[in-house]
């Protein structure tokens, strides 16, 4: 496993981490021997954390409550994170947070469902959160009471992260990048380099994409994806497909989604990434990534994707 220094804290992260929304079967159904043979991959592979939020799982909270489950007797031995903000959302009863106290009860229940007494690092999962002074004021309450390590902000808005740190003291930005999405380039990430906060990477792998697995004929069943088989979604679908095909030709005979996520692991900007898993097959594939070759031209190819 490669670590890297989290900037904000000094944590030592293992570069690749478990991103644990699939084990909450919103991607498909999920066995509870799975998701746990999924997580035990991830520590053997010297994964040390995880990332999860109250609103994962096709019922709420699932996703936290197997991943405490199976941290039993074990926490010590990893990173925690995970976000609030977004309970209810997809059952279109979303609670919203509008004073710093709601925190105090979002926090105790996960902490209730991790079977933990400290959240290492939590943050807003609302993208385009209205309010940062709320969960700032609460963030701040909660890490003097010790029930919280460290905060920040799940965003793809660099006038959200920026209001999150404008007292400096936004730990993390939870952001998505991929060799399908450089958005962050442009903005977010030199942004945390200056301010020294940490990157953590959602969609890696363009909610599955980069696996490339998917064809032109490909269709999907899930809730997450549900809306890539007609219209407009569609339409974006297959564009990203053609976008894949040509990658693979950078990628030459090494696997694609090893690929993918080498490509950012070496990227100075990224302190870890958390590609989702629900099996340990996939958790196996992810790991690839750190022993597949890489060289300089590699990296000068992935500079010159377009932005």
């Amino acid at each position: 496993m490669i670590y890297k220094t989290f900037p904000s804290t000094g944590w030592q992260l293992s570069a690749i981490g478990m991103g644990c929304w699939g084990i909450g079967g919103q991607w498909g159904k999920v066995e509870a021997s799975e998701a746990f043979g999924a997580m035990e991959r991830a520590i053997d592979g010297g994964m040390n954390f995880f990332d999860t939020a109250d609103a994962y799982g096709v019922e709420l909270g699932s996703s936290e409550t197997m991943l405490g489950r199976f941290l039993a007797g074990r926490r010590h031995q990893v990173y925690l994170i995970t976000k609030l903000g977004y309970w209810g959302r997809r059952q279109g009863a979303q609670i919203a947070i509008t004073h710093p106290c709601q925190l105090q009860v979002f926090c105790d229940a996960s902490l209730y469902r991790l079977r933990t007494d400290v959240i290492d690092l939590y943050l807003c999962h609302v993208d385009d959160c209205p309010n940062p002074e709320v969960y700032l004021e609460g963030f701040e309450k909660l890490k003097q009471q010790g029930k919280i390590r460290a905060y920040g902000v799940s965003t793809d808005s660099f006038q959200v992260a920026q209001a999150f740190h404008k007292a400096g003291t936004c730990a993390a930005i939870e952001l998505g990048y991929s060799l399908l999405n450089h958005g962050a380039r442009r903005e977010m990430l030199p942004f945390c380099r200056k301010e020294k906060i940490g990157t953590v990477i959602r969609g890696p792998l363009a909610q599955g994409l980069l696996t490339g697995k998917f064809t032109a004929e490909s269709t999907f069943s899930d809730q997450v994806r549900a809306s890539w088989n007609t219209g407009d979604g569609r339409a974006a679908f297959l564009e990203k497909v053609r976008r894949v095909d040509r990658l693979r030709a950078i990628a030459g005979d090494r696997p694609l989604t090893a690929f993918a996520l080498r490509a950012l692991i070496e990227d100075p900007d990224v302190s870890a990434i958390i590609p989702g898993a629900k099996s340990a097959a996939q958790v196996g594939d992810h790991l690839e990534a750190l022993s597949i070759p890489w060289t300089q031209d590699d990296s000068s190819a992935i500079a010159c994707l377009e932005l």
